[in-house]
């Protein structure tokens, strides 16, 4: 039996990691969960799986709790991550909570000595080497649940001491894949959230239209699996069979091939090294026709080209991406400037934050509100 904590419990990622409780009752137990606002999703989940502490980071009022949930202890604001992650007992803290409150959520997880599993990358994209060191620290390897992270996770357990020489991380190549550079940068924002492949949050549909999403996979990736950034090349596979693979020094090349569903990264992360059975349907190799593969063009996508620079610049480079590209696309999301725009507030953010340090946690969050700030003066500009 292993006990689990659930940090974004009503999320995608949240949700169906509860389906695999559901489905093996007799291998975990819920000890923690926390939502950000969905309050009536929690008090749910509460009922069903009986945690001992839960928590909404908008806080409501006590009497807005149900009576039957007495059982329960309910901690409000950004106390909730804290308590969930640190405090309750739990073999294990999946954190899929959204933003740079992921970082603080993890190292409070490390420090108590629980098990990471990660779905939030902005943890490592911001704070990669402190994560780090905090992992090693607890003798506790970070498990990625990412589909992409995951997938390269799987493909090296598979390695029996062939050295690992690159990362061939996939992209589905999102609405644009086939459009000129021109056409992209006047994309209206019904068509950036029009993904062919997937349904998902406003913000990483955009980001996925613009790459952005893989420029942060790539940090990600550079931290979780110490390889260097210009050995990490984005694969476009609009097909998403194959989630990620690796090369190595004998020359052969693993991949992890599988139907796009997240259940199967969500299960390894939680029952690793062992698999056990997810309720997703198996991959048919005779019904999928033709796999495609092409590389990412840095050109069309200019965030994968800054995903590199950004990591080879060190300091808090990384972190001024993330925090400015949340904001620029916040505001494309409200219509106040075109979809080429979010690349060009990064860019302007990263020239002018230039040099500014990351050496701890304090320095990882100020540099995120300079990002921001820096962005939020552009846009009044």
């Amino acid at each position: 039996m292993s006990t689990l904590s659930i940090l974004g419990s009503t999320g995608s990622i949240g949700t169906q990691a509860l389906e695999l409780v559901r489905l093996h009752p007799d291998r975990f137990q819920v000890k923690a969960l926390t939502a950000h606002r969905n309050a009536e999703l929690l008090f749910r989940q509460v009922r069903e799986f009986r945690p001992e502490l839960a928590g909404l980071t908008v806080p409501i009022p006590r009497n807005d709790i149900p009576a039957d949930l007495g059982f329960c202890r309910f901690v409000m604001g950004p106390e909730a991550l804290h308590a969930a992650a640190a405090e309750a007992e739990a073999d294990q803290v999946l954190v899929s909570v959204v933003g740079i409150a992921g970082l603080q959520s993890v190292m409070d997880a490390l420090s108590a000595g629980r098990q990471v599993l990660l779905a939030n990358k902005e943890a490592l994209v911001t704070g990669g080497h402190l994560v780090m060191e905090a992992a090693r620290r607890a003798g506790k390897p970070l498990l990625p649940v990412d589909s992409e992270h995951s997938a390269i996770f799987q493909c090296l357990q598979g390695a029996g001491g062939n050295r690992p020489t690159g990362i061939l991380l996939t992209a589905s190549g999102g609405p644009f894949r086939t459009w000129d550079a021109a056409r992209i940068a006047r994309a209206t924002r019904k068509e950036a959230l029009h993904h062919p492949n997937w349904s998902m949050g406003a913000k990483i549909t955009v980001d996925s239209a613009s790459m952005f999403n893989k420029a942060l996979e790539i940090m990600e990736a550079r931290w979780l699996f110490d390889m260097p950034p210009e050995k990490i090349r984005v694969v476009v596979h609009p097909q998403s069979i194959v989630h990620s693979a690796v090369e190595f020094e004998d020359g052969a090349v693993i991949a992890q091939l599988g139907v796009p569903d997240m259940r199967l990264p969500i299960q390894y992360a939680m029952t690793y090294p062992e698999r056990i059975s997810t309720g997703a349907p198996a991959l048919d190799l005779f019904t999928l026709g033709q796999l495609t593969f092409e590389p990412g063009d840095p050109a069309r996508f200019p965030a994968l080209r800054l995903a590199g620079e950004c990591l080879r610049a060190g300091g808090a480079a990384c972190t001024v991406l993330n925090g400015a590209n949340e904001e620029a696309v916040a505001a494309f999301l409200r219509e106040e400037i075109a979809f080429g725009d979010i690349t060009r507030l990064v860019e302007d953010a990263l020239e002018h934050l230039d040099g500014l340090p990351a050496n701890t946690l304090e320095d990882v969050f100020a540099a995120d509100r300079a990002a921001r700030i820096r962005v939020k003066e552009a846009l009044s500009r």
